[in-house]
């Protein structure tokens, strides 16, 4: 194929961001129907300084710089379409919605399953199985969550913008040529989505939380705050080689259940969908084929819609 770097991304507001060797492009289709591109450069702290290219170490870099570009993706993803329709989004309303996106999260998946555990830790005698329990917890809560928002119709776009992404890839990984007609025959589903990837840290946190005994409620949310970090690092490491072409069948055992979680984070996309992820690809290859230079938000705003 001729195709080493992985190429990945999200699903934003009405659009895909892919990330490339180079930079980054943001996809958006407007409520004008057109597409606006943004490219920017970027330089991950793994290239400035080459220690934390080290496994593990490179799980937990990688898990920081794609929360902190997704967030970003997602808040210029909104304000193009808000902007768009002749409204604009504060600085108070974006801090406000990364910070309760962030509560919820602590909420849901720390302090509850950890207060679940803190009821029953009486009764069961294995550290081993209140850790599996906390871990089904986890899951459990994953995936209820996930159900009860594909209910609403603007979460129901996002996941087919995330089918969107993941057919172009799926298409660019085939070795074919980046068509719709050729992306649409692609699936929905690919095994380094950040979906697998969150259901590994579930998995992972429950083996390495197993040898901390049973700490007191809030002992236990600190230390699942504090091993965090290593939890992704070995995460990371998992779902990259179950990325992998020919992968072993032990890493496609593990990566199997995230990959049918997908058929919930993805939804079929349609063709005006799939040319926004194609636009988003094609954007982040050309600028790593050196064909362009990835350009700042404001000259690509200007100059890069197309119908």
């Amino acid at each position: 194929m001729g195709e080493q770097y992985s190429y990945g991304g999200q699903a934003v507001i009405e659009g895909v961001m892919m990330r490339g060797r180079l930079g980054m492009a943001i996809a958006v289709r407007t409520p004008k129907k057109e597409i606006s591109l943004h490219e920017e450069r970027l330089q991950s702290l793994g290239s400035r300084y080459p220690i934390l290219k080290r496994p593990i170490i490179r799980g937990t870099v990688a898990l920081i710089e794609s929360l902190t570009l997704g967030m970003r993706s997602l808040n210029l993803s909104a304000s193009i379409v808000a902007e768009e329709e002749g409204e604009q989004l504060s600085t108070k309303e974006l801090v406000l919605t990364v910070a309760l996106a962030v509560a919820l999260t602590v909420g849901l998946f720390i302090m509850f399953p950890a207060f679940i555990v803190r009821i029953i830790q009486e009764r069961i005698a294995s550290n081993i199985l209140l850790n599996i329990l906390e871990g089904l917890v986890k899951i459990t809560v994953f995936v209820a969550y996930i159900a009860v928002i594909s209910f609403f119709p603007d979460i129901r776009r996002v996941f087919e913008y995330h089918g969107a992404e993941h057919k172009a890839i799926n298409c660019l990984e085939s070795g074919q040529e980046l068509t719709v007609e050729n992306v649409k025959g692609h699936t929905t589903i690919h095994a380094r989505c950040g979906t697998n990837f969150l259901l590994i840290v579930f998995f992972t946190s429950v083996f390495l939380f197993s040898f901390f005994g049973r700490p007191p409620f809030l002992q236990r949310v600190l230390m699942h705050l504090a091993l965090l970090p290593v939890v992704a690092g070995i995460s990371y490491e998992i779902i990259k080689q179950a990325g992998k072409r020919g992968s072993s069948p032990f890493f496609r055992l593990i990566a199997f259940p995230g990959m049918q979680l997908q058929r919930l984070t993805t939804r079929e996309p349609d063709e005006e969908q799939l040319e926004v992820a194609i636009k988003a690809l094609e954007a982040v290859r050309a600028a790593d084929a050196g064909l362009r230079e990835p350009a700042s938000l404001e000259s690509r705003r200007k100059g890069a819609k197309t119908p």
